[in-house]
């Protein structure tokens, strides 16, 4: 009997989502709906020798990793998993499978749509707003416009890129910064190549499409939320630890910037009574950038692909 563990299955629907009994009667399937604490993991997962990870919503490191000497197969959803130690797997012989991204429709992806949602929430006051209407109160501030505003983007690489459009059709200045943009490629995908400081003070809107890595770890942080514009609003659907979470919610609560707008966090899911859930002018969202019905069709569907091309002794999408 192999045992899977599919883990993170927040919505409860990843049995439903693909064709698990396809491994056949000698595989049992588990599905964990909650985050298993991290203290707990080596001894819930004892047992299994198959791991499916939901992205990076659990981190398996190497002193977890070590005390599972079951296991023989690790697959993730995505072609990159920051939280698990695929290093310490190869060492041991263990091969970790991935799923590719599906063929994007017309149109953006949804973590650009997800990046809007954002912007609107933030500078339109929709949850303030809302939040007024039900306890009886009316219209308690100013909305920002967004057409004349500049949006400022961290990251112009394929999500970066696509909210150019959006932002020309709202009559927005785009510009953009990252380590290694050429004026070149921002003209190309329309917008404004400028430097690091000049973004900061520029942005009405900075939104944040940088990949996680050791330097743009905190690299937003107190001195650049400083440099800000008052009103300005920062959007982070990227990594939640490219922005120093307690500078921000500084920062906001204190007016040196207008609001935010957060769909990522240093841990996932947000610890309760941490200081993000009760701030208020920021807006959270549960890491919704990559969720879709359509996108965990694909992904579960190609977990049991992985897993059957396993069991058949001939892994595929190998994540080296």
């Amino acid at each position: 009997m192999i045992r899977v563990a599919v883990l993170d299955d927040y919505q409860g629907r990843a049995a439903e989502l693909a064709d698990w009994g396809s491994l056949g009667p000698e595989t049992e399937v588990a599905f964990f709906g909650r985050t298993i604490p991290a203290d707990e993991l080596a001894d819930a997962l004892a047992d299994f020798q198959v791991v499916v990870l939901m992205r990076e919503r659990t981190a398996l490191p190497r002193s977890v990793l070590e005390r599972l000497t079951s296991l023989r197969l690790v697959v993730t959803t995505g072609e990159r998993n920051a939280a698990l130690d695929v290093e310490y797997l190869r060492e041991r012989g263990i091969p970790v499978s991935g799923t590719r991204v599906p063929p994007r429709r017309a149109g953006v992806s949804p973590a650009v749509e997800v990046a809007w949602a954002l912007i609107f929430a933030a500078a339109k006051r929709v949850v303030v707003e809302d939040r007024a209407i039900r306890a009886g109160a009316w219209q308690l501030g100013f909305p920002a416009l967004l057409a004349g505003a500049t949006l400022g983007l961290a990251g112009l690489g394929r999500l970066g890129s696509q909210m150019v459009g959006p932002a020309r059709a709202f009559g927005m200045t785009v510009i953009a910064w990252s380590p290694h943009l050429s004026p070149e490629r921002a003209a190309a995908a329309g917008a404004e190549r400028v430097s690091q400081g000049e973004l900061l003070r520029r942005s009405d809107v900075l939104s944040i499409h940088l990949v996680l890595s050791a330097s743009t770890r905190g690299l937003i942080g107190e001195q650049e939320l400083a440099a800000m514009k008052p009103g300005a609003v920062l959007i982070n659907t990227s990594r939640g630890p490219i922005v120093d979470e307690p500078a921000l919610v500084r920062a906001v609560s204190s007016g040196i910037i207008g609001g935010a707008g957060l769909d990522v966090y240093d841990r996932e899911p947000l610890p309760a009574g941490h200081p993000l859930r009760s701030a208020d002018g920021i807006v959270l969202l549960p890491h919704l950038g990559y969720v879709s019905e359509d996108n965990f069709r694909v992904m579960y569907g190609q977990v049991v692909e992985n897993i059957a091309a396993f069991g058949e002794g001939t892994p595929i999408r190998l994540i080296s």
